[in-house]
């Protein structure tokens, strides 16, 4: 039986030729302590222009996670792509699953590429990493941005019904999933209005889970179980930087009171917006208007009010690059 073309690969490709003609390059890290970095970096670093660092989540590669975005923003930053640990072409032999040890890395590899200050963007499980990152490198870390993440969990919400699934194992089964019913299942918890996989073939589902979801399965499941081990809101660290946090309003894999908790945990270095009509997967369902509002935040340096602003001179060059180029 022959296989259904391959959407997939011929998606990738294209996100590839994205990444490229905004002037990214695909570079492989070995940290020399048995991991193994993917990151998507600038051909040519301009010390003109500030760093951002995009982190992606559980589901589709950072290539589909992030190639509406990076366009808009390579203009103005140095823009870094990773893959985390057990995605991608990144990978370990180390036995650490924690967000804190992704942060760790992802610091090493910035260091690596000369990156010494950057802000981040971290989406859904790279929300986590993010926080992490910038929880423990303070010094580096200027701006954040957390989306749908729920970084402010507690391990008794699993049983206090906060969750739409609650079962830890049953929830690494959808969120990494190995059959078009489970793909089906995520997409229907990620989205408020769920595009109909019910029509498309389950051989162009399964093309999607080989290439995304092929490798590294259980470690990936580790990585869902380490979340909220032993987590308290009270061990929480809050940030001290300028913090936006985007949530979608509908949101069943973290649910919007998490975004609430998270904005009244950092208090008021940190702004809320709630994305209307969407769910877990705003930045696919309106990605202009979450483009908007990194845009205002991360280039416009509008809200939150108060905190550092040391990356504004570096701006206003890229600004002024950037838009020779527009």
């Amino acid at each position: 039986m022959s296989r259904c073309f391959s959407l997939t690969g011929t998606t990738n490709w294209c996100f590839r030729s994205t990444f490229k003609r905004s002037g990214l390059r695909s570079r492989i890290t070995d940290l020399e302590d048995g991991t193994v970095m993917h990151c998507w970096v600038p051909k040519t670093r301009k010390d003109s222009k500030p760093d951002l660092l995009l982190i992606h989540g559980l589901g589709a590669n950072a290539l589909w996670q992030w190639g509406d975005v990076v366009p808009h923003f390579a203009p103005y930053f140095n823009v870094y792509v990773p893959d985390l640990v057990f995605f991608g072409e990144s990978h370990t032999t180390r036995p650490e699953r924690t967000e804190s040890f992704q942060a760790q890395c992802l610091k090493r590899l910035m260091e690596v590429h000369s990156v010494q200050k950057f802000s981040l963007v971290g989406l859904s499980y790279g929300g986590f990493v993010g926080y992490s990152m910038a929880a423990q490198f303070m010094e580096a870390v200027e701006r954040v941005v957390i989306c749908c993440s729920g970084v402010c969990m507690e391990e008794k919400d699993l049983t206090e019904g906060v969750f739409a699934v609650s079962d830890l194992e049953e929830a690494g089964k959808i969120l990494v999933p190995r059959s078009p019913g489970k793909l089906r299942e995520l997409v229907a918890y990620a989205f408020f209005r769920p595009p109909p996989l019910g029509l498309i073939p389950s051989c162009f589902l399964s093309d999607f889970i080989d290439a995304m979801c092929g490798e590294y399965v259980e470690e990936k499941r580790d990585l869902i179980r380490a979340i909220p081990k032993d987590r308290k809101l009270s061990n929480i660290p809050k940030l001290t930087q300028p913090t936006l946090i985007i949530w979608g309003e509908h949101d069943r894999v973290f649910p919007l009171e998490l975004g609430h908790r998270l904005k009244r945990h950092l208090g008021d270095n940190a702004h809320l917006t709630v994305v209307k009509n969407t769910g877990h997967a705003f930045n696919v369902e309106k990605p202009k208007e979450f483009i908007k509002l990194l845009k205002s935040f991360l280039i416009d340096l509008k809200p939150p009010p108060g905190g550092p602003v040391s990356i504004r001179s570096k701006l206003q060059d890229a600004l002024t690059e950037g838009d020779s180029k527009h």
